[in-house]
This record gives C-alpha cells, sequence and structure tokens, in this order.
C-alpha cells in the first residue's frame, strides 16, 4: 500500500511540473497545442502503479485463498472480486463529488476541460493522503488480525 502513496505524489509532482512547463511556454489556454514535455516523465507512476497492483492482486487473492475455510472459497473468492468492483465505484462518486464541489460559481474544478487550468496535482495529493489513512487502517488491522494457520495439504 506505500507504493500507491508514493505513485500519487509521484503523479502530483509530475503533473506540478507539466503546468509549470505549460506556464513558462505560455500554452495554458492553447488546446491543440502539445506541451513540450516527453512522455517519458509518465513512465515512473506507471511502474509504481502497476507494481502496487501486483502486490495488491496477489496478497488479497493469497488471503482470501489461505484465510477462508475450504467450504466458503467461493465465497471467498466473490468477495475478492466484489472488493474491484465497490472500488470503482467508489472511485467514480469520488470524481463526482470532487466535480460538483469544486467545479461551481464559474470556477474550473479540478478536472476542468482545459487540463492547463485543472488541478489534477490536487486529485494525485488527495489520493496518496486517502492512501495514506488506508495505510495506518491497514496496518492497525493487521496488526490485530489473528491468522488461522493451517498446514499446506500439497
Amino acid at each position: 500500500m506505500h507504493l500507491s502513496i508514493i505513485c500519487m505524489v509521484v503523479a502530483a509532482l509530475i503533473e506540478i511540473k507539466r503546468l509549470k512547463t505549460a506556464k513558462e511556454y505560455g500554452l495554458v489556454d492553447m488546446l491543440d497545442v502539445t506541451i513540450p514535455m516527453s512522455v517519458w516523465w509518465l513512465l515512473p507512476q506507471y511502474v509504481l502503479s502497476g507494481i502496487a497492483d501486483v502486490f495488491t492482486m496477489v496478497g488479497l487473492q493469497e488471503f482470501f485463498y489461505d484465510q477462508v475455510p475450504i467450504e466458503l472459497r467461493s465465497v471467498g473468492l466473490a468477495l475478492y472480486l466484489s472488493i474491484f468492483g465497490v472500488g470503482n465505484f467508489l472511485s467514480s462518486f469520488l470524481i463526482s463529488f470532487i466535480e460538483e464541489a469544486t467545479g461551481g460559481d464559474g470556477k474550473d474544478s479540478w478536472f476542468a476541460d482545459n487540463l492547463n487550468r485543472a488541478h489534477l496535482d490536487y486529485f494525485y495529493w488527495l489520493l496518496a493522503g486517502l492512501s495514506a489513512v488506508a495505510f495506518a487502517a491497514y496496518l492497525y488491522f493487521a496488526k490485530s488480525y489473528i491468522y488461522n494457520n493451517r498446514k499446506s495439504t500439497i
């Protein structure tokens, strides 16, 4: 989970760099012009995001396979898959809420059509904060969880 925090911090810093570059070159209101930054600036955040996803998926799958009784493994698999659906729903809700909350009174929202006037960096900082809170909750529950010690049947 700590990788998702690092990923969002990196994404926020790269977005700040992109906005600064747009202002330096006077491209803020030129929607059809490409900002002179290499696409390779996106590589670190996507690599971190991919690694974090791999660890999350494998960890969740192992947890549900190992800690759920054999009779309930299909329920465990259903819960495992449901987590991703709930996560997508919450993500959509968060984006809709932020769009509504930040776009009122004639202001550009964090997700404005003109990305040079938007504030995706604020959104990335928010996601980093939410990931930090989730990581703290994970540490609490992981420390207090009593694991089932089952021997392998292989």
